[in-house]
């Protein structure tokens, strides 16, 4: 008799461990609810301190790692994917991983992307397991001498670093600091040290675009204020590329686009999933910007907004020299 419940107790052993084994952890692809521990816990742990380059963003993501919209706005509020894909975009989103603080907060990293847009965004969960806070920590931007990374060191501290090759063969890299403001739900900027800047010409990446519509020109004063319009792929469009230097370099602002013509002088910039909007109103002689939520393209502490006037052209050198080459061939 003792040896059969001796038995059973093994068998009832057994099944339990058998069925631990066999629980699946639920899916967080599909659009079922899931619980927020389950949600945590999706994200594999990272040493610390960790590193993250944007080159993470030109691998091609697993699978595996995928997070439904759906599963992902049960946890986190819409406004935060919402800064970088507007009100109604909705990215693919996969986990990078998470760090976390020994009886105090979370950090979950997370890889999200569109056809024509992409991010790292950190998120923050308090040691109760709620949301408390986020950041995009990393965006590619369209500058092509330009590398970023983000790091967070063992005391949880978070380095935001730029990085750019100069045309003389230097490297210039500026800095942003952070650190959780629990109180305040939100990270603080405690640190900058500015890029230096060492660029004395601004490349125009339109500038070898037609030029027939009556307000393609370059409008704005100086080296590094360009406002360039040029012919769009349609006769209702207009392609343009906006660089600003303001406050003594300390607040700057890029963006490069395609405006529809509206009326006979009017022009906007719109696109889905871009809360960028930027009005261009035109005059015989100088062009007007006014935006309206376009902060992820600028300085905090300053805009698009403002009136810049036309530059006179001067055709390219090269052309003269073209024809006074052939002239001399004739006469010889």
């Amino acid at each position: 008799m003792a040896f059969k419940k001796q038995w059973l107790l093994y068998l009832l052993a057994f099944v339990l461990l058998a069925g631990c084994k066999d629980k699946k952890k639920p899916s967080l692809s599909g659009d079922e609810k899931v619980e927020v521990d389950d949600f945590i816990e999706f994200f594999q742990p990272l040493s610390l301190p960790c590193l993250f380059g944007d080159t993470i963003l030109l691998k091609k993501p697993k699978d595996s790692l995928l997070i439904s919209n759906k599963v992902f706005a049960q946890f986190i509020p819409d406004s935060v994917l919402g800064k970088v894909f507007g009100k109604n975009g909705k990215p693919k989103i996969y986990s990078l991983g998470r760090a976390e603080a020994p009886g105090n907060e979370t950090y979950l990293f997370v890889r999200t992307q569109t056809s024509d847009k992409k991010a790292v965004f950190l998120l923050c969960f308090d040691k109760k397991n709620k949301f408390l806070a986020s950041m995009p920590v990393l965006r590619p931007d369209q500058l092509s001498n330009t590398m970023q990374s983000f790091v967070m060191d063992k005391r949880l501290t978070l380095t935001k670093t730029v990085q750019r090759k100069n045309k003389d063969g230097s490297t210039s890299e500026g800095k942003d600091v952070y650190v959780l403001n629990a109180d305040a739900g939100q990270f603080t900027l405690i640190m900058t040290e500015a890029l230096e800047d060492k660029v004395t010409e601004l490349i125009n990446p339109i500038d070898t675009l037609t030029r027939k519509h009556k307000f393609a020109a370059d409008y704005g004063p100086g080296k590094m204020n360009l406002v360039s319009i040029r012919d769009g792929r349609k006769p209702d469009r207009l392609d343009f590329f906006i660089h600003f230097e303001k406050n003594n370099g300390e607040c700057i602002g890029e963006l490069k686009g395609e405006a529809m013509l509206k009326s006979s002088n009017t022009a906007e910039y719109r696109e889905n999933g871009d809360p960028c909007v930027l009005t261009f109103t035109f005059t015989s002689s100088s062009v007007s910007l006014k935006e309206l939520n376009c902060g992820s393209r600028r300085g905090l502490n300053c805009s698009f907004d403002g009136s810049y006037s036309r530059r006179k052209w001067v055709k390219p050198a090269a052309a003269k020299d073209s024809k006074k080459t052939v002239a001399g061939k004739k006469g010889k």
